[in-house]
C-alpha cells in the first residue's frame, strides 16, 4: 500500500533533525570553519581537490566554481577558519532525496545534473576531513572505494543512493564515525526491486563504536543470519535503517542488549515470516519510531505494544496480524501516527475507535486503518479531541452507511481516503467546507453521491481528487474549475453526460496524472494538449471526436479508446517518451505514420478495430539518423483494420516483443523464418484471419515462450513441423515470476490508485465460441491451426504439450489416425479435430481427459466403437461430436456395435464351422481358377474353341437322350 507524501515529508524532517544534532556534537570540536575564511586553503589540498575534479563527469557544471586559489570559497567545500584544512567536503547531487519506504525520488532529467565518473585516491590528501557526502550522484559504475576506509578522521559519511557492488570492510577503520548512511539504489528485476550494494560480512560495523547513525536500507543482506549481534555491540547508536535489506532472522531475544539508547528502528520490508511474538525488538521500550511493516509477522496484536510509552509513529502495516488492537494502547500517550493497514482488524470502526489510546487523541496525527477488514459504519459523532488529523485513511475496507457531517469539523485534515468501501448517501456543502487545509480526497469506489451548488467555491486547493464511480453527473462538475493546482484527477465513471468546457483544460493544465473515462463525455481534444503537464491521460469509453492532436512533450501513458476519433494519425506525436498508446476501437483512417517507429520508449501499442490501411512502413531499416539496436515493444495490437502487405519487417527489430495480434487484416506472403529468430520473447502470436501462404516455419517452434498461436483463416500448407515438440511453453507450466502480465497490464501508480489499467481485450475461438479474456488471459494455452490446408497425420509430438487449454485443427487435410497418446493432453478443455480425413478407431485415451468440455471429431473417416469414460459422457450435445463418421458406432449414435467381432483371416478358432469356411473358401477358389484357364483357352486358340463346341455338343446329346431315355 503506497504512503503519502505526508509521511516523507514527516520522515525527511526527522532526518534532518537527527543531521542537525549531530552536526552540532560534531562542531563543539577544537576546529570550527568558515564558508568564506580570510586566507587562502592549503596548497596539498587544492591540488587534491583538482586531481579529484579531474576524474569526475560535471555535466551541470555543479563544480564550476572550483577555480581560483582558494579552494575555500568553492561550492561545496568547507574549511577550518583557524587552521585552513578543508574539513568538510558536501557534493550532494541535487534533486534527490529519501523517501518513504526507502524509495529514492529523482527527477527525470537526474542524470543529467549529477556528478559522475570516478573518485580519485587524492581524496586521502584531505586528512582533516570530517564530513563527507557523495550521495544522490551517478557513481553508478563503480563500488564504494576502499580507500575511504582511510580518512581516519571521518565523523560523517554518506554515500547513499550512488554507488554499486560490494561494501568495502575498510569502512571499519572509520572508528571516529557518528553518522553513516550507505542506503542504496534500487533497481527493477523480475518482478521484485532490489539494492544495488550488498555485503556479505558485517563484522567490521562492530569497529565502530562511537555511531549514532545507521542507515543501510536497501542494502543486500540476505546471506547474513547473525546481524544483530553485530548491531548490539553499537552501545551509542539512536537510529538504526535496516528497511529491504533481504534479512531472513529476527531472534527472540537477546541475552544482554546494549540497545539502551536506540529511539529510531525501521526493519520494514524483510523476509522474517515469524509469529509477531516473542522477537526482540519488543523489549527495547525506548523506542519513538518504530517500523515493523511489511515483513509477514503474523498472531494476534501482541500486548507488548502497550509497554511502548515513548512511542511516537508506530508502522506495523502490511503484514498478517489478525484481531483487534490490544486495550493497553492506552498507554501510548504520545502517540501521533498510527499506521496497521493492511491487516486483518476484523472488528467495527466504532471499537477501533475507542481502542486508540485518548491520552494522545489530542496528538494524534495520522491514521491509517485501511485494508484492515473494518466493518459497519462510521461513528455519527466527532470524537472531540481527534480534531488535529491531518491524515485519515480507511480505505478497503467494508465500511457502510453515509459519510459523516463530523468530517467536515476536522479543520487540519489534509488528506480523506475512504476509497474502495460500501459507504453511499450524499455528500453536500456541509461536509466540505470547514475543510480549508485539505489537499487529497479519495472517494473512488463507493456509492456516494457528491451534490453541491453549481455556483459553490470549494474553500480548499486539492492536489489529488479522485472520485472514480461516485454519481458526479450528469453535468460536468462546476466546482473543479476552481481547483487549479490539482496533480491527479480522477473522474471516471461517474456518470458524467456533458460536453467538455473550455475552462477544463485551463484548469487540467497542470495535472499530471488525469482520468475522465467511462462517461458520455463529447467534445474535441484541443490544440493547447501540446502544452498540458499530463504524463498519464485515460479519455477511454467517451463519445469524444475530431481528429487527434500533437501530444504533450511530457506523455509517458494515453488511452483514447472507445471513442469516435476520426482522420489520419498525426505524423508527429509530440511525446518522445510515449510508454502506452491505446486508441483501439476509433474511426481512425489512412496509413501507419513513420513517426511511430520513433518512439524508443514504446512499450504497448494497440490500435486495433480502426480503418487503418496500408502496408506497415519499416521505418528503422534505411534509417541511418539513428542507432537503435531495437525497440522496447512488448505488446502490439493491429487486428480488425484493412492492413496489408507481408509480414512487417521492422519487427525484426523488437526483441522483447511479448503480444502480437495481426488477426483479420490482408496481410499475405510466406511467414518468415526469423519470427523464430529475432522475437524470442514472443508468447502469443495472433495472425489469424489474413492471407498467409507456405508451409509453418520450423524455426517457429524454437521460440521457448510461446503459448498460444493462432494461424487460423490463412492459406498454410504442408504438415506440422514435429519439432513442435520445442514448444516449452505450452508444455510446461507458466513460471509465476516470468513477468507476463507486464507486457497485459499497464498501470500509472499514484498513491496506489491505478488510473491506467489496460488489459487487453482478448477475444479467443474456443469451445466453439469467441469469449471475452482479460487479466486471465495470461494463463492461456492455445494452438488454432483450423481452416488452412494442412495435410498429413497429427504429430504424436503434440501430445507433449501438456499445458494446451485448447487445440483446434479443424478444417484442414489431415489423414491418418487421431494419435494413441492424444490422452496425455490433461489440462484440455476443448479439442477440434472436426472436417479433416482421419481414420481409425477413436484412441481410448481421450476418455482420460478429465478437463473436458467441448470435442468435435464429426466429419472425418473414423470407425470402430466410440470410447466411453465418465467425462465423455458429460459433454453436450453428444451426437453432433462423431455426426459424419459412419463407420462409427455405440452410445450415444443409434448405431450398434456387433456383438460378435468378424474372425480374423488364418486364426485357427478350433470349431466345424472354421473347417466348413475354409472348405468352401478352397473349392470357390479352384473353381474360379478352372474357369479362368477355359476363358484363356477361347480366347487365344481358334481351334481348340471348336474342338471344345464338338465335345461339348456331344456331350450334351448324350446327357439329354440319357435324360429322355433312361431304360437304354
Amino acid at each position: 500500500m503506497a504512503k503519502a507524501p505526508i509521511d516523507m515529508f514527516q520522515l525527511s524532517c526527522i532526518q534532518i533533525a537527527i543531521a542537525l544534532l549531530l552536526f552540532n556534537q560534531v562542531k563543539s570540536t577544537t576546529e570550527t570553519f568558515s564558508l568564506h575564511p580570510s586566507g587562502s586553503c592549503v596548497t596539498s589540498e587544492r591540488s587534491a581537490l583538482l586531481t579529484f575534479r579531474a576524474g569526475l563527469s560535471d555535466p551541470a557544471n555543479l563544480l564550476s566554481s572550483w577555480k581560483g586559489d582558494n579552494c575555500c570559497r568553492w561550492k561545496g567545500v568547507y574549511c577550518s577558519k583557524r587552521t585552513g584544512h578543508v574539513i568538510r567536503l558536501d557534493l550532494a547531487g541535487p534533486y534527490c532525496e529519501i523517501g518513504y519506504w526507502g524509495m529514492e525520488v529523482v527527477l527525470d532529467d537526474w542524470g543529467t545534473h549529477a556528478l559522475a565518473g570516478n573518485i580519485s585516491s587524492s581524496l586521502l590528501g584531505l586528512q582533516h576531513l570530517w564530513y563527507l557526502d557523495l550521495s544522490c550522484n551517478g557513481f553508478d559504475k563503480i563500488q564504494i572505494p576502499e580507500f575511504l576506509g582511510s580518512l581516519h578522521k571521518l565523523r560523517y559519511l554518506d554515500l547513499s543512493m550512488s554507488f554499486i557492488g560490494k561494501i568495502p570492510p575498510q569502512l571499519g577503520n572509520l572508528s571516529n564515525l557518528r553518522y553513516l548512511s550507505l542506503h542504496s539504489s534500487l533497481y527493477y528485476s523480475s518482478l521484485a526491486y532490489h539494492g544495488t550494494t550488498y555485503s556479505t560480512d558485517i563484522t567490521w560495523l562492530s569497529r565502530l563504536t562511537s555511531l549514532v547513525h545507521l542507515d543501510m536500507t536497501n542494502v543486500n543482506l540476505s546471506t547474513i543470519v547473525q546481524w544483530l549481534p553485530v548491531v548490539n555491540m553499537l552501545q551509542t547508536l539512536k537510529v538504526l535503517h535496516l528497511h529491504f535489506c533481504q534479512l531472513r532472522s529476527s531472534p527472540d531475544s537477546m541475552q544482554l542488549s546494549n540497545l539502551t539508547s536506540l529511539e529510531t528502528l525501521y526493519l520494514g520490508g524483510n523476509k522474517f515470516h515469524k509469529p509477531i511474538r516473542p522477537n526482540w525488538f519488543w523489549d527495547l521500550t525506548s523506542l519513538k519510531y518504530f517500523d515493523i511493516s511489511g515483513n509477514g509477522f503474523h498472531g494476534p496484536f501482541p500486548d507488548e505494544i502497550g509497554n511502548m510509552t515513548s512511542i511516537v509513529e508506530l508502522y506495523l502495516y502490511d503484514n498478517d496480524l489478525v484481531g483487534m488492537i490490544p486495550s493497553n494502547m492506552k498507554n501510548l500517550c504520545t502517540l501521533e501516527i498510527f499506521d496497521s493497514s493492511n491487516n486483518n482488524i476484523d472488528g467495527t470502526t466504532t471499537e477501533i475507535f475507542h481502542r486508540l489510546p485518548s491520552c494522545s487523541w489530542n496528538k494524534l496525527q495520522d491514521l491509517f486503518l485501511g485494508e484492515s477488514n473494518l466493518t459497519g459504519s462510521l461513528p455519527t459523532t466527532l470524537i472531540e479531541t481527534l480534531s488535529n488529523l491531518t491524515w485519515l485513511d480507511l480505505a478497503g475496507n467494508r465500511l457502510t452507511g453515509h459519510v459523516p457531517v463530523w468530517l467536515g469539523e476536522l479543520t487540519k485534515l489534509r488528506m480523506l481516503n475512504l476509497c474502495y468501501n460500501n459507504l453511499d448517501g450524499v455528500i453536500h456543502e456541509g461536509h466540505l467546507s470547514g475543510l480549508h487545509m485539505l489537499e487529497g480526497l479519495r472517494l473512488s469506489d463507493n456509492s456516494i453521491a457528491i451534490t453541491v451548488s453549481p455556483t459553490w467555491v470549494p474553500p480548499f486547493s486539492l492536489a489529488m481528487i479522485h472520485l472514480r464511480s461516485c454519481q458526479l453527473g450528469p453535468k460536468f462538475p462546476t466546482w473543479l474549475r476552481w481547483q487549479t493546482q490539482v496533480v491527479s484527477l480522477d473522474v471516471s465513471n461517474t456518470s458524467i453526460n456533458d460536453m467538455l468546457p473550455n475552462w477544463f483544460w485551463i484548469a487540467a493544465s497542470s495535472v499530471e496524472y488525469l482520468n475522465i473515462g467511462n462517461n458520455q463525455i463529447t467534445g474535441v481534444l484541443p490544440s493547447r494538449m501540446e502544452f498540458m503537464k499530463a504524463k498519464v491521460m485515460d479519455f477511454s469509453l467517451n463519445q469524444l471526436g475530431g481528429p487527434i492532436p500533437k501530444f504533450s512533450v511530457n506523455l509517458l501513458m494515453l488511452d483514447l479508446s472507445q471513442n469516435n476519433f476520426i482522420g489520419p494519425l498525426p505524423l508527429d506525436f509530440g511525446a518522445p517518451g510515449l510508454i502506452a498508446l491505446l486508441l483501439y476501437n476509433n474511426m481512425i483512417s489512412g496509413s501507419i505514420p513513420s513517426s511511430l517507429c520513433m518512439l524508443q520508449s514504446l512499450q504497448m501499442l494497440d490500435l486495433s478495430r480502426n480503418n487503418l490501411n496500408g502496408s506497415i512502413t519499416d521505418c528503422l531499416v534505411n534509417n541511418s539518423s539513428t542507432n537503435m539496436s531495437g525497440l522496447s515493444i512488448l505488446n502490439l495490437s493491429l487486428r480488425n483494420n484493412n492492413l496489408s502487405g507481408e509480414f512487417p519487417a521492422i519487427l525484426q527489430k523488437c526483441p522483447q516483443l511479448t503480444f502480437l495480434d495481426l488477426r483479420d487484416n490482408q496481410f499475405s506472403g510466406i511467414l518468415p523464418a526469423w519470427i523464430g529468430e529475432k522475437l524470442l520473447s514472443l508468447s502469443f502470436l495472433r495472425l489469424r484471419s489474413n492471407m498467409f501462404h507456405g508451409h509453418i516455419p520450423v524455426e517457429l517452434m524454437k521460440l521457448p515462450n510461446l503459448q498460444y498461436l493462432d494461424l487460423a483463416y490463412n492459406n498454410i500448407s504442408g504438415s506440422i513441423p514435429l519439432s513442435i515438440v520445442n514448444c516449452t511453453g505450452m508444455a510446461q507450466a507458466r513460471d509465476e515470476s516470468s513477468g507476463l502480465e507486464y507486457a497485459f497490464t499497464f498501470g500509472a501508480m499514484y498513491d496506489e490508485n491505478e488510473l491506467v489499467d489496460y488489459t487487453e481485450n482478448f477475444m479467443v475461438l474456443t469451445k466453439g465460441q469467441e469469449r471475452l479474456y482479460t487479466e486471465e488471459i495470461i494463463y492461456m494455452v492455445n494452438l488454432d491451426l483450423s481452416s488452412n490446408s494442412l495435410t498429413g497425420g497429427i504429430p504424436e509430438e503434440i501430445s507433449t504439450l501438456l499445458e494446451l487449454k485448447s487445440l483446434n485443427l479443424s478444417w484442414n487435410n489431415f489423414n491418418r489416425k487421431i494419435p494413441d497418446n492424444i490422452g496425455r493432453l490433461m489440462q484440455v478443455e476443448s479439442l477440434d479435430l472436426s472436417h479433416n480425413e482421419l481414420s481409425g478407431e477413436i484412441p481410448s485415451s481421450l476418455s482420460a481427459l478429465t478437463s473436458l468440455s467441448r470435442l468435435n471429431l464429426s466429419y472425418n473417416n473414423l470407425s470402430g466403437k466410440i470410447p466411453t469414460g465418465d467425462q465423455l459422457q458429460t459433454l453436450e450435445d453428444p451426437t453432433s461430436i462423431y455426426i459424419g463418421n459412419p463407420g462409427l458406432c455405440g452410445s450415444p449414435l443409434s448405431r450398434k456395435c456387433s456383438s460378435q467381432p468378424d474372425p480374423i483371416p488364418g486364426e485357427n478358432h478350433g470349431d466345424a464351422s472354421s473347417d466348413a469356411v475354409s472348405f468352401l473358401l478352397g473349392t470357390s477358389y479352384g473353381y474360379v481358377v478352372g474357369l479362368w484357364l477355359v476363358f484363356c483357352t477361347f480366347l487365344f486358340k481358334r481351334k481348340w474353341r471348336a474342338s471344345w463346341y464338338s465335345l461339348y455338343d456331344r456331350a450334351y446329346l448324350q446327357v439329354a437322350v440319357y435324360l429322355r431315355f433312361p431304360e437304354r
